[in-house]
């Protein structure tokens, strides 16, 4: 099929590639325009940019969809279908309208349930058992397009955000070929999403991550897998000279606690475990401003945080200066 491919990030790599090893013809890809990055605030591009630079695709970062240029531009390409996913632009009419067949898109959640911008961590945050792709033929509204395929995969016990991401995008590349293959021999059809079930994934941001300890462990201990490795879970602890640091808390487990909420004990194996609203988490990796990652048992060593009350709250992170 004659496509183009309309995505940014590194969720969207996995079907880009296999779009192009099933022999599809992409003629253009659509990505966000290069942005400053980094200490230097090198204009760095989009994974997707990456890759078909590579594959000599050509593209296009226009920083607006919404106006008759772009969307002409889009016309004349005289595409089959486009494939969209984790682009980071909303589609006008115009473009989904545009290609033969119309524009299709790679979420990923089991539709109804989490449409939005951040599906893989709301499941986890909320403790679903499950998770997974669906393939949707676009309209214009968030999410809410018919059905061609769907998936599901497992959400284990230590499932982090990061892993359900790369388990999600290589299901998301292997079910779009599919589908397109369903299209184009007439094997699929589009069917309405069911009207109940619907939940929706709310951007994520800095200050989510931020710890009250006033929780119970479970939820806590969802919300560093959920937020891992962005925003990222934290807490305030007294510095060893005086003061307080912020703390990533990059890994952690259930355990039992006792106290009130935020008061710091140290396991037989060294490992931190602070009091929750009910339970306890074993601080299992933590790291410091600065530092790389390192184990729990190792960063009390150095950290001290035996018999240490911990604020029950967090403060949220300040918005990053623009």
């Amino acid at each position: 099929m004659k496509l183009g491919f309309l995505g940014s990030s590194a969720f969207a790599v996995p079907a880009l590639e296999a779009l192009i090893a099933a022999g599809h013809d992409i003629v253009a890809v659509y990505t966000r325009a290069p942005k400053p990055a980094g200490r230097g605030q090198r204009e760095q591009r989009t994974p997707v940019h990456e890759v078909a630079s590579r594959a000599g695709i050509a593209v296009r970062t226009p920083r607006t969809l919404r106006n008759e240029e772009e969307a002409a531009a889009f016309r004349a390409l005289d595409l089959d279908a486009g494939v969209v996913v984790s682009y980071g632009h909303i589609l006008p009419k115009a473009f989904l309208e545009a290609p033969v067949l119309g524009c299709f898109n790679i979420h990923g959640s089991l539709l109804p349930r989490w449409r939005g911008a951040a599906p893989i961590h709301r499941a986890i945050l909320a403790g679903d058992e499950e998770s997974g792709v669906t393939i949707i033929h676009m309209d214009e509204g968030l999410d809410t397009g018919p059905m061609l395929l769907a998936e599901s995969v497992p959400i284990r016990a230590d499932t982090t955000a990061s892993a359900l991401h790369d388990e999600l995008a290589a299901l998301g590349a292997r079910l779009i070929v599919s589908a397109l293959d369903g299209l184009v021999g007439g094997s699929l059809r589009a069917v309405a999403q069911p009207a109940e079930g619907v939940t929706y994934a709310h951007k994520l941001g800095r200050e989510e991550g931020a710890l009250d300890w006033r929780r119970s462990a479970a939820e806590l201990e969802r919300q560093v897998r959920a937020f891992e490795p962005w925003p990222g879970a934290y807490f305030d602890a007294p510095a060893p000279g005086g003061g307080a640091e912020r703390i990533k808390l990059r890994g952690a487990t259930l355990a039992l606690a006792a106290g009130p909420p935020g008061r710091v004990s140290i396991a037989r194996d060294g490992v931190p475990v602070v009091a929750c609203g009910v339970g306890g988490l074993r601080l299992t990796s933590l790291q410091r401003p600065g530092k790389s990652a390192i184990d729990g048992a190792a960063f009390a060593r150095g950290f001290p945080l035996d018999g240490v009350m911990l604020p029950a709250t967090t403060a949220p992170l300040a918005a990053p200066a623009r």
